[in-house]
């Protein structure tokens, strides 16, 4: 509220950059003088718009978690119930793919203990989670589809999309160089196997 045009700029300037250093050096390994020569700003002029490393990370992970979010939220009751969880399948690794810098600032805010982020987990995260494998329960008692833990059907497809984000280096090692772009096998096998696991 009430920033100027070359205030937003500069914010968003900043923002990418830490994007870039935290995904690379997680929270621990970064510093404001990283930040602020990937940014091409003077340490003083960045600290002007954050005053520091904390609240430039505490910023990105909440507009982070928001959007996490959003292709959970979407996971409509009133569909088909494959349907949805292979589209939540799809949106989520198509995450991976357009956003890996974001996916990896996630993880290492996670395998750092969440200090940062630790409220928005309970407030957010598990009331919205809670809220889906119910609506996922339900489906699997009406016979919609075969019965599962719906908490770990989320976990499980969390880790085998968000993997090929944060671990895009082994991907890449493992499947070598004539596999330039992943993801489309990715998506074909992740699709045939929850349908297959989910069928009933």
């Amino acid at each position: 509220m009430g920033q100027t045009r070359i205030q937003r700029t500069k914010i968003a300037v900043i923002c990418e950059a830490a994007l870039d250093v935290f995904s690379t050096h997680g929270y621990r390994g970064t510093t404001v003088d990283q930040i602020a020569r990937a940014a091409e700003l003077s340490k003083p002029n960045l600290l002007y718009y954050f005053p520091s490393k904390e609240a430039i990370h505490t910023h990105l992970l909440n507009q982070l978690m928001d959007t996490w979010l959003d292709p959970l939220r979407e996971l409509d009751p009133a569909g088909d119930p494959l349907s949805e969880i292979l589209t939540y399948v799809r949106r989520k690794l198509a995450m991976s793919r357009d956003m890996p810098r974001e996916s990896r600032l996630f993880a290492n805010e996670i395998l750092q203990g969440a200090e940062r982020i630790g409220p928005a987990l309970s407030t957010e995260l598990k009331p919205l989670v809670d809220d889906k494998a119910r609506v996922i329960a339900e489906w699997m008692h009406a016979g919609r589809l075969r019965a599962s833990d719906p908490h770990h059907l989320l976990f499980s497809i969390w880790s085998l999309t968000q993997h090929y984000a944060d671990f895009d280096v082994q991907v890449r090692a493992v499947l070598g160089p004539e596999v330039d772009d992943p993801f489309p096998e990715a998506e074909a096998y992740l699709v045939t196997m929850f349908t297959r696991m989910l069928s009933v």
